[in-house]
């Protein structure tokens, strides 16, 4: 089934960017899903949300979209004493996506980075284990693959997701995302052709800028939607089976 070419032009998000767009972010996710719409009919069709907070925000796509659900965990590396400046990201299966120019600017030494590293892996390792409950990942090969994060600052957690995803053999990548500054968009589209960005604010700061309610998501919240997206998606499935074989 073709699909058409869903990136959006990039929009201002208000005059006075200290004005929030979003109440929430499952108010984002229902805001992404409008523009995902015509995916709705995509066989097979899997959102993916970066934990923890684009979980909540690609819960209302996967609901809306009649999609599975999933996590794909990555971890952002911060500066040292600057933990909220990415210098990269490393997801599952030892891939990494560095910044080599914050690195340079920040001076960071090789076994800052190296430490960095290895304290985010044991992190990744136990999301991995927390949010599934012992279940495996599912499936990505062949699939149209929606990743969605709460906002893009830098793109490098991002960039370390679309790597996990190009490995694991996915017939199309969609990055959906509810704000990004225009030039971090810009860089992401050479990773990501398929981009759909509900605004880009000209004056950007700060992702949390941009939404009323921006408290942080906690594992409790990340394992209840993915429990109740099974849910709904083994319903889903009875029900399709049921109207198939009265």
């Amino acid at each position: 089934m073709s699909v058409p070419f869903l990136r959006v032009p990039a929009h201002a998000l208000a005059r006075d960017p200290g004005v929030p767009r979003f109440a929430d972010r499952r108010a984002a996710g229902r805001a992404l899903a409008q523009r995902l719409r015509d995916l709705a009919d995509v066989p097979d069709l899997l959102v993916l949300g970066l934990p923890r907070g684009g979980v909540p925000v690609a819960y209302e796509i996967a609901r809306a979209l009649h999609a599975e659900l999933d996590v794909l965990v990555v971890r952002k590396l911060g500066v040292p004493g600057q933990p909220e400046l990415a210098m990269g990201a490393i997801g599952p299966g030892g891939v990494a996506a560095l910044n080599e120019r914050v690195i340079a600017e920040a001076a960071v030494a090789a076994s800052a980075l190296q430490q960095a590293r290895a304290s985010e892996q044991h992190e990744l390792e136990r999301r991995e284990r927390a949010y599934r409950a012992g279940l495996p990942p599912l499936r990505l090969r062949g699939r149209t693959v929606i990743v969605v994060d709460d906002g893009l600052a830098t793109g490098a957690t991002m960039r370390a997701a679309l790597a996990v995803l190009r490995g694991a053999g996915p017939a199309r990548i969609v990055v959906a995302l509810p704000v990004a500054p225009p030039d971090a968009a810009q860089m992401l589209l050479l990773d990501a052709p398929d981009l759909v960005v509900v605004a880009q604010p000209r004056n950007f700061d700060a992702v949390g800028r941009f939404y009323a309610d921006f408290g942080q998501t906690d594992d409790d919240e990340v394992r209840g939607l993915l429990a109740r997206a099974r849910a709904g998606a083994g319903a889903s499935r009875l029900g399709t089976r049921r109207a198939a074989h009265p």
